[in-house]
């Protein structure tokens, strides 16, 4: 049995719970507990926790969707309320500088936490390989190829040898759950595609089914015709048994009620102090 903890999200199940533009679940089982993603700050994570009832000293392991701030701002917080040398799954790519131009001026968005800070306070797993946190629990790797549309944004950069050229999100991945239900697929902000993503679990994992998809699919600002392709890709997952929908962050409203209306029950928002069971 799963279940997850919706700990860091732009909106609130109430007032009871913080919001902020981030991410950020806890996945407990038998065999552990998950942090994936540490939010924009360390305020909300650690406020919602404690209103979970969650101890950040029984996390077992942190997982990281890819470097941008909204995703590890918290990462220091975490780290000051963890216990020390627990491992921290990531794709290689984690620490290249990642810049944005959407205000004219390119400002750093990535990872502020050095590589060698990281490595002295964790345990650094970087693979592009998918590898297996806990019992039941993995990374995606590196999710390709991508022949679906991405989730991008025009104004994401990165640096090489002081040429500017568009972030490749090399490091973007998702978490897979095997529970008896089929596969829960845990999404950072699928800037690699939703679509993308879902094709490559589906190789990796070829005898399973998608019972689930959680967290944020980066469609807010996708064409009218991706998004109507993004639900016809979603009926015929599995030979039309469309996964539940729980998603969040980037996902988008718009894109959400779409979701909804096409899926019904099926397709949920997923705010922060949110909690799901899966057996």
């Amino acid at each position: 049995m799963f279940t997850l903890y919706c700990l860091v999200d732009n909106n609130a199940l109430d007032n009871s719970f913080h919001a902020e533009h981030g991410l950020s679940f806890a996945i407990a089982t038998s065999a552990g507990q998950v942090l994936f993603d540490t939010g924009q700050s360390g305020k909300v994570l650690l406020h919602n926790a404690a209103r979970l009832g969650l101890d950040l000293h029984r996390i077992d392991a942190l997982a990281l969707s890819h470097a941008h701030y909204d995703h590890t701002g918290g990462l220091e917080a975490f780290l000051q309320n963890s216990r020390g040398g627990i491992p921290l799954h990531a794709h290689p790519d984690l620490f290249r500088e990642r810049f944005s131009a959407k205000d004219g001026q390119p400002r750093g968005i990535g990872l502020r936490m050095p590589q060698a800070d990281l490595a002295r306070r964790t345990i650094l797993k970087l693979s592009a390989e998918p590898d297996q946190i806990l019992p039941g629990i993995w990374t995606t790797g590196e999710i390709t190829p991508r022949t679906e549309f991405e989730g991008r944004s025009r104004h994401h950069y990165i640096r090489i040898n002081e040429e500017w050229q568009p972030d490749p999100y090399r490091d973007d991945m998702a978490l897979v759950l095997e529970a008896r239900s089929g596969l829960i697929l845990v999404c950072g902000c699928c800037h690699a595609g939703l679509l993308n993503t879902l094709a490559h679990v589906q190789r990796i994992f070829p005898r399973k089914n998608i019972a689930a998809i959680l967290g944020g699919a980066h469609l807010a600002q996708v064409d009218p015709t991706d998004l109507e392709h993004t639900i016809e890709v979603l009926r015929t997952v599995d030979g039309g048994a469309t996964p539940s929908l729980y998603l969040n962050h980037c996902t988008g409203e718009r894109a959400l009620a779409e979701l909804r209306g096409a899926f019904g029950e099926k397709a949920h928002a997923c705010p922060a102090g949110t909690v799901l069971t899966f057996e």
